[in-house]
């Protein structure tokens, strides 16, 4: 009690030389509370980008294992590698699903096309019918380019890529088109395709496999392809223009029935972590995949994101540094200063029987009464200020968030699906490179515990600091010696 009573009278009595203490670390505290802040934000930015995309695993072909051993040069090198390449395990839907079996995988999705001819449809000629995506075969050797139509069937919202990037529009969609999509024989075809044939929704199309069986298929939607202008092209028809799109199971109907059928299927995988992929590779291999396919994920295009976020978050670190360390310095030139003038003070209190201890405890007293007064008004100011930072630097996220957001819904139609619309949250949205960026509508949710704590942390270390000097002083400064040179 005797200390805090001298420490307060002391502060009370040299009111201008704790003011400028106060007011120095109540610039450390705002300008450390405002950094730390800006370090949360820049944090949840990066967790934000990295969250912004699954971690996907999908199968390629190892194009360099598989010519390891060609030699062009041998008469029969050609016609060996091509027969290798031939033999080389298809997939199918049982497949892709056994691979899925896996305590590293969380979920799964998968593109399924075939080829299949019009009945009641003529296909929009076009100078190149190679519209088929790269894939993995499986049923004849012909290639699907010889069918008047490529039948895409999507497993789910999720493998709709070319919806989700923007290569495709919905143009025309029918109120419950997403609530039916993936269960049943219902198609999107392109506009083109459509006015070609005088088609509209709700209209019924024929298709036919190369063995004759007919399958009747209802349009629920119609989309346009946003090619880019490109002025080599000559053709009348884009790409997509006599690509139909369906669901997988209306696919894998055709593909039981009809087990000839040339297919091609492109799976992905949602794993928990990078770091398991190449024990899932090797997994797979277990369960029959071919040597020559290799496991890819897409962590280098996950990353790539948060690379002028973390240059915000060293630069917001590298500045809290030298703010602590030139504070620490000024204010124990200060606190130096101030013993040296307090000198006779403390010969005089260590003459009437004042310990060191106490003496000291006095002193840093002082100071932390002084610094815990400066934090927390430093820590409101900085907190009221953090807000308005954070949300500036959270601005374009947001704005770009939100656009993206309302052109993806766009991309499908901007229909609802079971009752909620198809944005933030739904299967198209999550996982697809779009980071879910919201603002700060509360001040505790820029400066939480962990600030206020790392900012009382700040506080003390600061407090330490400087009273190393009161502390050294003290424990050196003989009583005798002060007051004679005094007298």
């Amino acid at each position: 009690m005797f200390i805090l009573k001298n420490a307060w009278i002391s502060i009370k009595r040299n009111k201008g030389r704790n003011i400028l203490i106060g007011i120095i670390i109540l610039i450390i505290a705002c300008a450390c509370t405002i950094t730390l802040a800006i370090k949360n934000t820049a944090s949840y930015l990066i967790d934000s980008y990295k969250n912004a995309y699954d971690k996907e695993v999908t199968i390629s072909f190892d194009r360099e294992n598989m010519m390891k051993n060609f030699d062009p040069s041998q008469e029969d090198g050609r016609e060996s590698a091509r027969e290798k390449f031939d033999n080389i395990a298809s997939f199918t839907v049982g497949d892709i699903q056994s691979f899925a079996d896996s305590k590293y995988i969380e979920s799964y999705y998968y593109t399924y096309s075939i080829g299949l001819n019009g009945n009641n449809i003529e296909k929009a000629e076009i100078e190149s019918n190679n519209n088929m995506p790269n894939g993995f075969g499986h049923g004849k050797e012909n290639n699907m380019s010889s069918t008047d139509f490529t039948l895409t069937g999507y497993s789910s919202l999720d493998a709709m890529s070319e919806f989700i990037n923007g290569t495709y529009t919905m143009n025309e969609i029918t109120d419950d088109a997403w609530d039916i999509a993936f269960d049943g024989n219902y198609i999107f075809i392109n506009k083109e395709l459509a006015d070609y044939n005088d088609l509209n929704l709700n209209d019924k199309i024929k298709l036919e496999s190369d063995d004759g069986n007919t399958y009747e298929f209802e349009i629920i939607g119609i989309f346009k392809e946003n090619e880019e202008e490109n002025g080599e092209s000559m053709s009348m028809f884009s790409n997509s223009a006599n690509t139909l799109v369906t669901n997988a199971n209306a696919v894998t109907d055709i593909t039981t029935k009809d087990e000839e059928i040339h297919s091609t299927i492109n799976p992905t995988f949602i794993i928990d972590s990078y770091d398991n992929v190449e024990k899932l590779q090797d997994e797979f291999y277990e369960k029959g995949l071919d040597e020559n396919f290799i496991l890819q994920t897409n962590e280098e295009i996950a990353l790539s994101g948060v690379s002028s976020i973390e240059n915000i978050n060293s630069f917001a670190t590298t500045f809290l540094s030298l703010t602590l360390i030139i504070g620490g310095i000024v204010l124990f030139v200060i606190n130096m200063i101030n013993i040296r003038e307090r000198k006779y003070e403390i010969g005089v209190l260590r003459t009437i029987g004042i310990s060191k201890f106490k003496l000291t405890m006095q002193f840093v007293s002082e100071l932390v009464i002084v610094s815990i007064v400066a934090l927390i008004l430093g820590a409101g100011i900085g907190a009221v200020s953090s807000k308005g930072v954070s949300n500036y630097l959270l601005e374009s996220e947001i704005n770009s968030s939100n656009e993206r957001t309302e052109e993806i819904g766009k991309n499908f139609g901007g229909k609802t699906m079971n009752g909620g619309m198809l944005d933030r949250g739904k299967g198209a949205m999550r996982g697809k490179g779009m980071p879910v960026v919201e603002a700060y509508d509360s001040i505790d949710a820029v400066v939480d515990m962990k600030v206020l704590l790392e900012l009382l942390g700040i506080g003390l270390s600061l407090v330490l600091v400087s009273s190393i000097a009161s502390m050294v002083s003290i424990q050196r400064f003989s009583p005798l010696t002060i007051l004679k040179e005094r007298s």
